[in-house]
């Protein structure tokens, strides 16, 4: 048998067929996220955050010289069995990797579970789970897992950053907690006690109480509870409307309390919330808040966004995760799934919000953290008001990502 001998007019066609082929794959991304329920709102915003980041990826030539980001979209409906669903038919579409968060903790860890589940049975398929939002210690603790990694700074880094602001504030004296009553809700009552009870040993604990999440049409009653124990302040991980409810409840009952959160001050209306109320003033702890002082790379960004979407921007870390995709798969030179998680490992990239650092050996992102306080416009801390209101958000104190690292109990199995 004669062996054939390509012209080299026949090499060149065949590159630039070969070319053309590669720049038109495609690396699927599956959103999974609430997109109806009480908490749809929360959703939609975590999805406009990453499409505009995709988009713009795309729009600069996509990753590996060509190949583009597609995004499919699925309702994870706040459930971790409507959340498998989802991820077994984004499988099914050909994702290798999946951008969620937002639907709590419980349905994370679901997520996580099953894509560590599928990938063992189907070596060659595997399926990367990107975390925006869900800030469970124990994703990057005991349960950590190589295809999991985590884009928010946990429960302990946050409650990390509250304590030691509450460490100079003497006149925070009783604290109830109140949280939702599922993995997250129970987590921050912990680490509040735990953080905030070390940083300031006088402080009381006057009450704890936990409510369904997302259930609860009226607040007053548990208002009525905080009122009785004479708390001045509440720690809660209060989210969505469970948030602005309990704020309402509060407002109409005239009581002025102190609120000490995660990251609900970035959620849609809590600030209106708090402006209607009148009475109160949420401090919540996230990488940037809109208004912040010598951000010169978020202030592009937020304008960028706006002029884009029509909508308002208000969480770095989301537009942030899938740049970190595209990085990572740059830096493997490759679309496989496993080259790209080893690829992220130890990854630094150049932030708006400064470098920011996935730990290799838990899958933690270090980014900085603000502690804000939603209070009226006064031209001095406060120069802009949001959601339409005469209030704003203060800067109280900034921490680096290294200042709250925690240590970690993973023990990585790594393929």
């Amino acid at each position: 048998m004669k062996t054939r001998l390509l012209t080299p007019l026949a090499t060149a066609a065949a590159l630039l067929i070969g070319t053309a082929a590669h720049a038109q794959e495609t690396f699927k991304v599956a959103y999974i996220d609430p997109l109806s329920g009480p908490f749809a709102n929360v959703g939609e915003l975590m999805l406009t955050h990453t499409q505009y980041a995709i988009e713009d990826i795309n729009a600069k030539g996509g990753v590996l010289k060509g190949t583009k980001l597609q995004l499919l979209q699925f309702d994870s409906k706040l459930s971790a069995q409507e959340s498998q669903s989802a991820l077994q038919a984004a499988i099914d579409q050909g994702a290798k990797a999946i951008v969620t968060g937002g639907s709590g903790s419980s349905v994370v860890t679901a997520l996580v579970q099953a894509a560590a589940r599928h990938n063992q049975r189907n070596p060659g398929k595997e399926i990367l789970v990107l975390n925006h939002s869900s800030i469970d210690p124990e994703l990057t603790g005991k349960a950590c897992n190589f295809w999991h990694f985590q884009f928010e700074a946990n429960t302990a880094m946050k409650m990390k950053a509250i304590a030691n602001y509450i460490k100079k504030q003497p006149d925070i004296k009783k604290v109830y907690l109140l949280n939702q009553d599922y993995a997250h809700g129970k987590q921050w009552a912990h680490y509040g006690r735990e953080m905030v009870g070390l940083a300031r040993p006088d402080i009381q604990f006057v009450g704890e109480a936990l409510h369904p999440i997302g259930r609860v049409k009226d607040f007053a009653p548990y208002v009525a509870k905080i009122k009785s124990t004479q708390a001045d302040s509440v720690i809660t991980g209060n989210w969505g409307q469970d948030m602005t409810l309990l704020l309402k409840a509060a407002g109409d009952a005239g009581y002025n309390l102190r609120y000490f959160n995660h990251s609900a001050g970035s959620m849609p209306g809590t600030v209106l919330a708090v402006s209607q109320a009148k009475q109160g003033q949420l401090t919540w702890v996230a990488e940037w808040h809109p208004g912040q002082a010598d951000t010169p790379k978020v202030d592009t960004l937020v304008k960028a966004y706006k002029a884009k979407t029509g909508k308002d921007f208000l969480a770095p870390r989301i537009e942030m995760t899938p740049r970190f995709l595209a990085a990572a798969i740059n830096k493997a030179q490759s679309t496989d799934p496993v080259k790209v998680a080893r690829a992220l490992e130890d990854l630094t990239i150049d932030s708006v919000v400064g470098p920011v650092r996935m730990r290799g050996e838990d899958h933690q992102l270090l980014l900085p953290q603000v502690v804000n306080t939603i209070v009226p416009v006064d031209g001095k801390a406060v120069k802009v008001g949001w959601e339409g209101t005469n209030y704003g958000f203060r800067t109280d104190a900034a921490y680096t990502g290294n200042e709250l690292a925690q240590g970690t109990e993973c023990k990585m199995a790594r393929p």
